[in-house]
């Protein structure tokens, strides 16, 4: 069986992000790069399934700019055998990246898609679900425990109220949440070795995909600065603060 994994390029979590002066998006000359975290507890999973005997290959993919090169090479050193990129340099929305994970997924023959729930730049946690419509296969999103048998993937689900056990016939597409692996890091040799193993570029309109923006953004804007808190002395000082100050009592 064959395994996708999606590859995103994103700022790295320990940055601290900057609007841009026009207040368009967000400024990222300048700023660091990595996979996103969600991402790589995908790849993760499916070099597990791999030293498992599950899965025959591994397939990371990332759409974006050609510096995403960098992020696929890393997956490859987790231990994916092949890299694609197909590449955009224009931002995508979710519902153009699954039709283009769609087309990859038909011309290779997959056999399990598996990619972070969300990724960190615009938390829309929407790709995994559009892509599951798109293909008609059964899915699986917040993957916190997922276990292979035969055709079969039995999959544990972190929901509001707990734990969703789930039974899905494969193929399928699996979104994977915090708690599902702690990813491996890339041992020195590993690197060495990805920077040998293919890695294929491809344009993104080779693919037959309108790729203009159906959404538009207005606006970019920073969070409110959080004030510092006060201490009061007693229940009644806090109530009457409450009321006679912020007008929320």
């Amino acid at each position: 069986m064959k395994i996708l994994v999606m590859v995103k390029r994103v700022t790295d979590p320990n940055v601290i992000i900057r609007v841009n002066a026009e207040n368009t998006s967000v400024d990222l000359n300048n700023v660091k790069m990595a996979i996103n975290p969600f991402c790589e507890i995908a790849m993760e999973e499916a070099v597990r399934l791999k030293e498992a005997g599950i899965a025959t290959e591994i397939i990371a993919m990332s759409i974006g700019p050609a510096q995403a090169q960098d992020q696929l090479r890393t997956a490859l050193a987790m231990g994916a055998d092949r890299g694609l990129l197909v590449e955009s340099e224009e931002s995508l929305e979710p519902l153009t990246v699954a039709k283009l994970t769609a087309k990859v997924v038909e011309e290779e023959q997959i056999g399990l898609v598996l990619l972070g729930k969300q990724s960190i730049d615009t938390d829309n946690s929407q790709t995994g679900q559009m892509l599951s419509a798109i293909l008609g296969w059964s899915q699986g999103t917040f993957a916190s425990k997922v276990d292979i048998v035969d055709n079969t993937l039995n999959l544990t689900r972190e929901v509001d109220s707990g734990l969703q056990s789930l039974t899905l016939t494969l193929p399928s597409v699996v979104t994977c949440d915090l708690r599902l692996n702690e990813p491996r890091f890339a041992s020195l040799p590993n690197i060495m070795k990805a920077k040998r193993k293919p890695l294929v570029i491809k344009p993104a309109a080779d693919y037959g995909v309108d790729l203009t923006s159906k959404i538009k953004t207005l606006k970019v804007e920073s969070p409110n600065t959080r004030q510092s808190g006060e201490i009061v002395g007693s229940v009644a000082a806090l109530l009457d603060k409450l009321k006679t100050e912020k007008g929320v009592i």
